[in-house]
């Protein structure tokens, strides 16, 4: 999948849940995926650390 495709992929899961999703919930899973690819980006950048000292 080329970036482009990614990107329209997931536009197209947040507007299919932004459908049925009612405000509250919708702001927790906005909250919980914020979460989740601050949390990724912390691992990946610790992961990127410890590779370059071995």
């Amino acid at each position: 999948m080329n970036p482009c495709e990614l990107t329209v992929s997931v536009t197209a899961m947040a507007n299919a849940l932004a459908c049925r999703l009612t405000e509250r919930e919708l702001a927790l899973l906005g909250a919980v995926f914020t979460q989740l690819g601050d949390t990724l980006s912390t691992i990946a950048a610790q992961r990127g650390l410890c590779e370059a000292s071995e």
